[in-house]
């Protein structure tokens, strides 16, 4: 390359380094430019918007200071209604302290002049309070002297007369109270023992010494009797019940006087006859194993008892000889819920009295505990009972009331005769122990009888054991305000006309029935 290049290509070089620093300033030039005319119409645009912010401001705070003031306003008025009605109210207190200060007025006038007038009676008073005792003194003088009996001597003898005839007086009005009160316990006694029996009437099932098994068909009969008898021996032999088969159809009779071996007997054939299983070695496992639930049953039934009488910690030995006496029946009547009824008798007669309810109801439950065990033992019910509840850990009281119930020894306890009331009660009351048949059916013709015998009824018909009886009272001759009279007198005529247990429910029935045929 010659010198003549590389002098022009570093003047071109030089040409266009400086070109290129002419076309920097300018495009910088027009860059400033660009920026400043910018600058000027954001500053332009902030400012207007300012001014229209302050705008703004000035007029909400211009409405800010309105609202304000008609606050201002209107708490002013409320309060110069307040004040207004303050101010009608002190005004009408003061016109009722100036209307008070007038009666106040008035009234001290009164009050003065009564007590002037007060002042004078009790100044006359006096003054023929002296006049009288003047008088009194001249006439008791006169009296000694016509008398000749000084003061002491006329004083002792008036008195000794009023001795004798406060005496004669005392002696009358003792007897007169005497009658009174023996009346009025008799009374009290008679509304006493009522109200408990009424509060408390319980029926009782009558039981016998059988008890009837159903059977599926005829064939189980020789299926029991097995063949030559075995099956039959072995289970009376197990049970020790008679079991009566003969040509009454799907019953089977278990007989016995024992009514727990009577009851084994009767869930073990049960048990038999829906297993299917009947043989010798059978009958005997399943008689084993109903024993073994009948004392369970025997724990429970004692348990319950214990429970509905409300007597609580008992002996588990009492539990299971209270359960016992739920298969053992007096006179008909079932011993277990005798005894539950004469508990609840019993405290309520006790309560009725003042005495401890609970304690009664104890001495109820128990009282004929005896009959559970007096197969085993020698002696009556009440020794044994007594012996019993002694054992067992039972208070004087209960362990007295079993012993004493019948009228056996001298009493020592209250709650002995309560118990001996309530046993009576349940034992004597309608109904507790079983009627014949003849009796029974005879009550059940005098209900239907007697409720046929009011006009209107059509017919009449005792249902439940005579514990409820249903009247059809004719449509035509009845309307529904006489059939709920004649409902009322059906059941005032049964309480004067019958005696019965508990309560008999009288429903009348009427109705309008209209039938016509289509053709």
């Amino acid at each position: 390359m010659t010198v003549n290049e590389i002098l022009t290509v570093v003047i071109t070089a030089a040409v266009s380094a400086g070109l290129g620093a002419i076309l920097i300033k300018f495009l910088d030039r027009l860059r400033r430019r660009d920026a400043e005319s910018e600058a000027r119409t954001i500053i332009e645009k902030a400012e207007r918007e300012s001014a229209t912010l302050v705008k703004e401001a000035e007029l909400q705070a211009k409405e800010r200071a309105i609202q304000q003031k008609a606050e201002g306003e209107r708490e002013l008025s409320k309060i110069r209604h307040e004040l207004h009605e303050r101010e009608r109210l002190l005004d009408k207190r003061h016109d009722a302290v100036e209307q008070q200060a007038e009666q106040l007025r008035k009234q001290e006038k009164m009050v003065e002049g009564n007590q002037r007038k007060l002042t004078e009676k009790i100044e006359d008073m006096n003054r023929r309070n002296e006049e009288l005792a003047k008088l009194l003194e001249n006439q008791r003088q006169t009296l000694h002297q016509l008398s000749g009996l000084s003061r002491e001597e006329a004083t002792r003898k008036l008195l000794d007369m009023l001795d004798i005839e406060l005496q004669n007086e005392q002696g009358s009005m003792i007897q007169k109270f005497e009658r009174k009160m023996a009346e009025i316990c008799d009374a009290k006694a008679r509304d006493m023992l009522l109200t408990c029996i009424q509060r408390y009437a319980a029926a009782h099932t009558a039981e016998t010494t059988t008890s009837t098994v159903d059977i599926p068909n005829d064939e189980m009969k020789g299926r029991i009797i097995g063949r030559e008898g075995r099956n039959i021996r072995a289970f009376e032999k197990a049970t020790g019940v008679d079991v009566i088969i003969d040509d009454t159809p799907g019953v089977v009779i278990v007989s016995g006087f024992d009514p727990v071996r009577r009851e084994v007997a009767r869930m073990s054939l049960n048990k038999l006859i829906a297993d299917g299983r009947i043989h010798p070695t059978r009958i005997e496992e399943l008689v084993a194993e109903t024993m073994k639930e009948m004392e369970t049953h025997i724990n429970k039934y004692g348990e319950q008892a214990a429970q509905e009488a409300e007597v609580m910690r008992l002996n588990p030995k009492i539990l299971h000889l209270l359960g016992r006496l739920r298969f053992r029946t007096s006179y008909s009547q079932n011993v277990l819920r005798h005894s539950i009824e004469v508990a609840f008798l019993a405290g309520m007669i006790a309560e009725e009295i003042g005495l401890d309810g609970d304690l009664a109801r104890r001495c109820g439950l128990l009282h004929d505990i005896g009959k559970a065990a007096d197969h085993e033992a020698e002696g009556g019910h009440p020794k044994i009972g007594a012996e019993l509840l002694k054992r067992n850990g039972e208070g004087p009281e209960v362990v007295h009331a079993a012993l004493g119930h019948h009228d056996d020894i001298r009493i020592d306890h209250p709650y002995t005769v309560i118990v001996a009331a309530a046993d009576a009660c349940s034992a004597s009351r309608p109904g507790a122990r079983r009627e014949s048949l003849e009796r029974y059916i005879k009550r059940m013709e005098d209900l239907e009888a007697i409720a046929r015998g009011f006009p209107g009824v059509d017919q009449a018909f005792a249902i439940q054991a005579g514990r409820e009886v249903r009247v059809i009272a004719s449509a035509r001759d009845t309307t529904d305000t006489s059939a709920a009279k004649i409902c009322r007198d059906i059941a005032t005529a049964f309480e004067e006309q019958l005696t019965y247990p508990g309560e008999i429910k009288v429903t009348v029935l009427r109705e309008t029935r209209i039938t016509e045929m289509a053709r």
